[in-house]
């Protein structure tokens, strides 16, 4: 009797379990799916609209079409780099989230997207024939940008909110550095002003095949590090407990987190927002595993940018709105109600 007990209880929670994981398998699908159709949407929208039974022909059929060259030479590439652009920033913000266990923290909030615009604007503007490092320059931006702010907000360990506090300071004196350069190249600064804003205007092959090595690292790397950010996330002491080198895996994260950053800020500039939003509502639909956060993250992150960045091609056509400023329309409303979610003890 007892022994039926106990296979009852385990068949329980098995169930249950597996209730869990049936659903969080379900949202990934629907995000996938949903990313997708933001990826036919991207590709069938602009000048000239396309339909999704014209876009397969152009693409794996009638390859000497206007169609095709439209698609293949224009829409495919800025597509897939706003898709690429997405899941780096979406994940470096779910990364610091979770390092700083700050809802606050964000790439462009803190100052680790600051750090890599300024490498980057160096190299355009004062080394334009070394362009293939900008995005190495970038990352090393981002990360020396995330070392100073660890630096400043260290006392007897690292405090979430001292960090925030002190990468909000460290953007603010990079983000006047950046002023700086365009006041005193004023004759240079004209082919990468569009790099303040974030823009996937021009955005080709070539950006594209810049962009995807260091991406793909850093994305393969943090979906690794997905069972310590775990841990890690139920604080220092208990981190310690389970084996977890607290300090060291920080660091790694945080570099991690300066990577993606830094690949997506080299090639599209300062696009704000994206990591705040997107590992918010990726949260809030799939909880806060991050084995399961991870890929909803990247999922719903490329979907925004090529979302938005559809939007800005196209409301205003012939006018091209830069994506970044549709996504600090959304971004800034939102962060207001997180800091006040955060003041009422909610978040």
């Amino acid at each position: 009797m007892e022994t039926a007990k106990k296979l009852n209880v385990w068949s329980l929670k098995n169930s249950k379990f597996s209730l869990i994981l049936n659903r969080k398998l379900a949202i990934l699908f629907f995000l996938a799916f949903l990313c997708l159709g933001s990826l036919l949407f991207s590709i069938s929208k602009g000048a000239l609209d396309i339909t999704v039974g014209e876009v397969y022909r152009a693409i794996f059929i009638e390859r000497n079409t206007v169609n095709h060259q439209i698609i293949w030479n224009v829409r495919l590439p800025r597509t897939l780099v706003a898709g690429l652009v997405g899941i780096c920033l979406s994940l470096s913000g779910a990364i610091l989230q979770g390092v700083m266990r700050n809802p606050l923290a964000a790439p462009n909030i803190i100052g680790v997207s600051s750090g890599a615009g300024l490498m980057a604007y160096i190299i355009m503007i004062l080394f334009p024939s070394y362009y293939y490092l900008v995005p190495i320059g970038a990352f090393v931006g981002a990360l020396l940008a995330t070392l100073l702010i660890y630096l400043l907000a260290w006392k007897d360990g690292i405090q979430p909110t001292r960090m925030i506090l002190a990468g909000v300071a460290v953007s603010s004196f990079l983000s006047a550095w950046i002023n700086s350069l365009m006041i005193f190249f004023p004759d240079r600064v004209v082919g990468v002003i569009g790099f303040m804003v974030g823009g996937l205007s021009t955005r080709t092959w070539p950006h594209f095949n810049v962009l995807w090595p260091y991406a793909s690292l850093g994305i393969a790397i943090t979906f690794l590090f997905s069972k310590k950010l775990n841990i890690l996330t139920l604080g220092d002491e208990a981190a310690n407990n389970l084996g977890i080198h607290v300090e060291r895996t920080r660091l790694i994260l945080i570099a991690l987190a300066s990577l993606l950053a830094g690949s997506a800020v080299s090639v599209v500039g300062l696009l704000g927002f994206v990591g705040l939003i997107v590992p918010h509502t990726a949260r809030l639909l799939i909880g806060s595993d991050y084995r399961y956060l991870f890929p909803a993250t990247a999922i719903l992150g490329a979907t925004t940018v090529i979302f938005c960045d559809t939007i800005a091609r196209v409301i205003l056509s012939p006018i091209e709105i830069p994506v970044g400023i549709i996504m600090s329309l959304l971004g800034a409303p939102f962060f207001l109600y997180l800091l006040r979610e955060r003041r009422r003890g909610i978040l």
